[in-house]
């Protein structure tokens, strides 16, 4: 009686979203994409042809089929297959069953190839799997539908790990849009309408006026902030808004969306030009492990895994132990793992893990609180206090969007296109970030990363993402960058004035502090009053030792158009704020002159008769004064005549802590 009940339940509310028909202008905009797809020269098409009863294309059905076999994302073909099979009435069927049941759908031993377990590759797997079961009593594993409803339930409830994702968001949309079109089972249909309904109002939620997405994310691209249209994401959003440029062709994702009855109305009245909030998503570990508890061994570990938790010291002893039982450890995703197999059981996991904290810890991209800014054109939104210090995995901490151009920074190997950086790290040191309405302060201050890591993580620059071409003006005032375009407005306070292959960027020594505000001409007028206000702000930052513990505290504060944003980088047992009467950074006061012009004296007598090592860097993190002497009770004099003017960071490194401070050459 309870279970006819609950499926009674199930029904009405289903039949209540059928029957809620969407809007006409949108049911318009739907048929027209799906007219200018067919006929377009580029973009996907087989769905379209399938939901227009039209022939298939023969060769691109062929690729489609041939990818199954070899494919690392071969679920991405899948999902489209088992849409097709819905639409096309069993015309296609003998041609592509059997090659869909060819091959495995969940996690399976010696798998050299497919991720069953990222949180978009979740659905796309275990949604095909119970289509399939549902359509043609194809014979499944019994944890399918438990697995796919506890999914299910959690996005609904919890927001999705991979937040604000322009590579994911579309992919786990079409896996759990196949579910609320298809399944047959009452109460799994009804949870993929509310699943989906809830990943689109996010997709629009940092959404500009001009129906552009430049996020801050659990897991992107750099390319997805290249471009503002013509991406897979944008043909959700012009379906559903009409905002942006109209898709010149069908993408991977379009249609989807645009062959589905999914209730869009509210979704598209969820769209605010101004926001200025903070949205929580997701939980806690801990709670994961409560949430995940009913599950099977495999599937609850590959639900931490979906949460970014693979590695973590709490969950690392079953994943090692699935690593081992599945023979995962040559499996394409797991390769940062595989040279600790020699050295790692299930048993040693947990203390290994800890010792690589700095990387183990950061992968986790469950519970977090997003700051969003939105001013109809402009977007600033970010991630506070992120896993700072730590490796980052794809994790977007902070993002500017002005009109059509995003603005962010990212740490690691400088390169002159943004798309050749590392896709799996997109900082190999994230920030703290904080962020007051249209004002953010970034400090990073890195983490050692062991040698075993790889040589990729040694690079600790730090690189800003500023398009001077994608401006109408662009103003320079001290370390401070503007840009206008139209009538929006952003402004980065760089570290230093130093380039790495023409892009701005600053050497980690120590620390670093930015800063990034936006605004438009509702909220400042001009841009030359916007420009004023950058001009007044105030900006400082400083190193103190905190007396009670003997730890160097890496402070910083930035004050713009009466917003304050200050925070202090270690433990003070003494100051909650890192505001009062600290003590400023020893090197620095014993830096003398400063500015320098031709002699700069450094007083050693501090560290009299140890042995110290003085190094001294340019803006691009350029050696030009190296030395390893025991330090003297008188200072020590370097010559700076030939120095070039700008600023420069001197350090003093002895056997048990390093001092760094800036000098400016005039």
């Amino acid at each position: 009686m309870k279970h006819f009940f609950l499926f009674a339940f199930f029904t009405m509310a289903l039949a209540a979203n059928i029957m809620a028909a969407n809007n006409a202008i949108y049911e318009q905009r739907r048929s027209d994409y799906v007219d200018s797809s067919l006929i377009a020269v580029n973009g996907t098409k087989l769905i379209l042809q399938a939901y227009r009863d039209l022939p298939l294309d023969t060769n691109a059905l062929n690729n489609k089929l041939n990818n199954i076999f070899t494919g690392q994302t071969s679920d991405f073909d899948i999902i489209e297959l088992v849409r097709i099979l819905y639409l096309t009435n069993g015309e296609y069927d003998s041609k592509i069953l059997p090659v869909l049941n060819s091959v495995p759908y969940w996690v399976n031993k010696g798998d050299t190839v497919r991720n069953y377990w990222s949180e978009n590759h979740m659905i796309m797997w275990s949604g095909s799997d119970w289509l399939l079961h549902e359509k043609y009593n194809r014979p499944i594993h019994p944890s399918v539908r438990a697995r796919i409803v506890h999914y299910l339930d959690l996005k609904i409830q919890y927001g999705y790990y991979e937040f604000f994702s322009s590579v994911y968001t579309p992919y786990c949309l079409s896996g759990i849009i196949n579910l609320a079109d298809f399944a047959q089972d009452a109460e799994i249909k009804q949870k993929a309408i509310l699943a989906s309904q809830r990943l689109l109002d996010e997709l629009l939620m940092l959404t500009n006026n001009k129906g552009v997405f430049f996020p801050v994310a659990g897991r992107n691209y750099p390319s997805k902030y290249k471009t503002p249209y013509g991406q897979n994401h944008n043909n959700l959003i012009y379906l559903l808004t009409g905002m942006g440029q109209a898709p010149s062709g069908s993408s991977a994702a379009g249609p989807f969306l645009a062959s589905s009855t999914l209730p869009v109305d509210t979704i598209i009245n969820s769209w605010k030009p101004i926001m200025d909030t903070t949205f929580y998503i997701g939980h806690t570990l801990d709670t994961g492990f409560i949430l995940n508890s009913g599950m099977t061994a495999v599937d609850k570990v590959v639900f931490q895994w979906s949460s970014g938790a693979y590695f973590h010291p709490a969950v690392v002893q079953e994943t090692v132990q699935l690593l081992e039982d599945s023979s995962l450890w040559d499996q394409v995703d797991f390769a940062l793992l595989k040279p600790l197999q020699p050295i790692i059981t299930p048993q040693s996991a947990s203390a290994l893990a800890e010792e690589l904290s700095c990387i183990s810890k950061s992968t986790v991209i469950s519970g977090q609180t997003v700051s969003i800014f939105k001013h109809n054109a402009i977007t600033l939104s970010s991630v506070p206090d992120f896993w700072k210090g730590k490796v980052g995995f794809q994790q977007y901490t902070c993002v500017a969007n002005v009109g059509t151009t995003a603005v962010y920074l990212g740490s690691g190997e400088v390169h002159a296109d943004w798309e050749d950086r590392n896709d799996n790290n997109a900082n190999t040191h994230q920030p703290y970030v904080e962020q007051k309405k249209n004002l953010a302060l970034l400090m990073y201050r890195p983490e050692e990363t062991p040698g075993i890591l790889g040589a990729n993580f040694a690079f600790k620059d730090v690189a800003l993402h500023f398009r001077n071409g994608d401006y109408d003006e662009v103003a320079e005032d001290s370390l401070w960058i503007m840009g206008r375009q139209q009538q929006g407005y952003v402004a980065v306070r760089r570290h230093c004035l130093g380039q790495v292959v023409g892009v701005d960027a600053c050497p980690t020594v120590g620390g670093q502090a930015w800063a990034i505000m936006v605004g438009d001409s509702t909220m400042y007028g001009s841009f030359a009053n916007f420009k004023n206000i950058v001009h007044n702000s105030q900006f400082e930052e400083r190193w103190y030792i905190d007396t009670a513990t003997s730890q160097y505290v890496y402070y910083a504060k930035v004050v713009a158009d009466t917003i304050t944003i200050d925070y202090a980088w270690g433990k003070d047992t003494v100051l909650n704020t890192g505001i009062g009467n600290i003590q400023t950074n020893a090197l620095a006061t014993n830096l003398y002159p400063n500015p320098v012009t031709d002699v700069l004296n450094i007083n050693l007598s501090a560290f009299a008769g140890q042995q110290v090592s003085i190094k001294v860097v340019n803006m691009v993190g350029q050696e030009i004064f190296a030395e390893q002497t025991i330090a003297p009770v008188a200072a020590k004099t370097v010559q700076t005549n030939n120095w070039s003017k700008g600023v420069y960071f001197v350090t003093i490194e002895t056997a048990d802590n390093r001092h760094t401070a800036r000098v400016v050459k005039q």
